[in-house]
């Protein structure tokens, strides 16, 4: 058992970060893997649904990084990969 104040609220404060942290990578893994169903599905590229979808990862994934949950080149390198995606979906 810590016996150390400042020891016991730095663990309190780890887990708290720890699961908003948690969260958020949470939130953006599904919200990538729905966005993804939604672009490979190939009768709603122009829908509603995947802009929909694509403009809440960016915001999520913008919030993340925001708040230090994950780094800045990583959350680029989702949003570029989903755009990929996209692209490569809507050409071919």
């Amino acid at each position: 058992m810590l016996k150390n104040l400042s020891a016991v609220k730095r663990v309190q404060v780890s887990l708290r970060n720890k699961l908003r942290n948690k969260s958020y990578k949470s939130s953006i893994k599904t919200l990538m893997k729905k966005t993804l169903i939604s672009i490979k599905s190939k009768k709603s590229l122009n829908d509603q649904e995947v802009k929909s979808n694509l403009s809440k990862v960016y915001s999520q994934i913008d919030k993340a990084v925001k708040k230090g949950v994950i780094p800045k080149n990583q959350g680029s390198r989702k949003k570029s990969r989903l755009f990929k995606e996209l692209k490569k979906n809507v050409v071919s």
